[in-house]
């Protein structure tokens, strides 16, 4: 068995719901996607995944690993903005693959995570995933259609399979429910200040 968050809307903030089904094992992408459905058939809601394992394109596309800022990968721009206490950021990773930056082996013997620095600016390391949210955030603003924010509206909750709490603390399936939430209150995404993010954070994200 396993147990995994599946992320929704309530009452104007962003929640999760832990769910435990069967867990399918392997590596191949049917088995990664049989774990979606089972998970999805738990839920009492439309749900959505979000990963490069989704059934959706609309799910694909949202995967960390194809979102883009300025023509970088969104999985680059974080992984390269991270700084340690001894070392960081190392600007480097935004010359190599996604998968390369997020397996480099400096984000894992440079020490423990201290801050984070995007374009000269720092982020905090609170509230907990505020700077990866957003990243995701400024990514939907400049590669989402307004008729894909609208889809979004329609799924209730957002599953991320290969997120494991236990292990890591940021996922694509809670920053895409905080973009939906933004889209909801302004009907658009607006242009947010660090300052506002990180106190609207605060405020409409209870976990």
């Amino acid at each position: 068995m396993a147990l995994r968050p599946a992320f929704y809307v309530s009452n104007g903030i962003v929640s999760k719901k832990n769910v435990e089904f069967e867990w399918a094992g392997g590596f191949a992408l049917s088995q990664k996607q049989k774990n979606v459905a089972r998970m999805h058939e738990m839920l009492p809601g439309l749900c959505l995944e979000v990963s490069t394992k989704s059934l959706t394109l609309l799910g694909k596309r949202l995967s960390a690993f194809n979102l883009s800022i300025d023509g970088i990968s969104l999985e680059n721009a974080f992984q390269s903005s991270k700084v340690f206490l001894h070392g960081g950021p190392y600007l480097d990773l935004l010359k190599v693959s996604p998968r390369d930056a997020k397996r480099d082996e400096r984000l894992r013997t440079s020490g423990p995570l201290v801050k984070f620095q995007y374009r000269g600016v720092d982020w905090p390391l609170e509230p907990v995933s505020v700077f990866y949210d957003f990243l995701y955030y400024q990514a939907c603003r400049g590669c989402l259609s307004s008729d894909d924010l609208k889809e979004l509206q329609k799924y209730k909750y957002f599953t991320d399979i290969e997120f494991n709490p236990a292990k890591s603390i940021n996922t694509q399936a809670k920053a895409i429910c905080l973009v939906k939430l933004y889209y909801r209150r302004f009907g658009e995404l607006p242009d947010i200040s660090r300052e506002d993010f990180i106190d609207f954070h605060r405020v409409l994200v209870s976990c």
